[in-house]
């Protein structure tokens, strides 16, 4: 058994254990944890089958800003485990059946074998030689020469995607109370705290009266 076969196995192995665990785990927030584990063992698969692109946008997109996200929500909403598997075992049956269905696709695929076509090599026969072609660059290079266009009009649309939820959440609302960081730069000792000079509110009209409780109590 080769090296790549060996660490095919144990990314494989990992991914499967941390699949299960997804499915498995009380804490919502574990859950996710997991799931990222899943995304890495997935992205060490695709760099063993030298798809280097895939492994780094699973990464960066799906590790770095999809999961960073639902961690994020599951943890602002704080999710009440013990609520989590309140009719669980109404939805059973219905869960049962799916996953039963889709058992018996995956074996039907495997049990068939993979039928790959023999497709064109990483390489390049030129005058000089052969010369070996990666696929990063090869990638890049077709998304800048011949999808240019579309590939503006996405990024324009993520660009007014992202302004629109910076102004949305920027938004000031009268019942809000926040701070203003360049006020408490700029502020001084004499501004937080100010002495004032006051004249005594006591007569001898209450002094009076105060001394003759005293002597009535004693």
């Amino acid at each position: 058994m080769s090296v790549t076969t060996g660490m095919f196995y144990v990314f494989s192995t990992i991914m499967l254990l941390a699949a299960f665990r997804v499915i498995t785990a009380r804490n919502p927030v574990h859950a996710v944890l997991f799931l990222v584990l899943t995304f890495f063992q997935a992205a060490m698969i695709w760099m063993l089958l030298k798809a280097e692109f895939l492994a780094i946008a699973l990464v960066l997109v799906y590790v770095g800003a999809v999961m960073v996200l639902f961690l994020f929500v599951v943890m602002m909403l704080d999710v009440k485990i013990e609520g989590l598997r309140v009719g669980f075992w109404n939805h059973f049956p219905l869960a049962a059946l799916v996953g039963v269905v889709i058992a018996l696709e995956m074996v039907a695929v495997l049990m068939g074998g993979f039928r790959t076509a023999d497709g064109p090599d990483s390489l390049v026969f030129t005058s000089t030689g052969v010369l070996p072609v990666s696929n990063t660059k090869e990638l890049g290079i077709l998304m800048y020469t011949q999808y240019i266009y579309p590939l503006e009009v996405a990024t324009a649309i993520l660009l007014v995607a992202m302004v629109a939820a910076i102004a949305l959440t920027l938004r000031t609302r009268k019942d809000t109370k926040y701070t203003k960081p360049d006020h408490q730069v700029r502020v001084k000792a004499g501004d937080r705290m100010t002495v004032l000079k006051m004249e005594a509110t006591r007569t001898d009209v209450d002094r009076t009266s105060v001394a003759s409780i005293a002597e009535t109590k004693a």
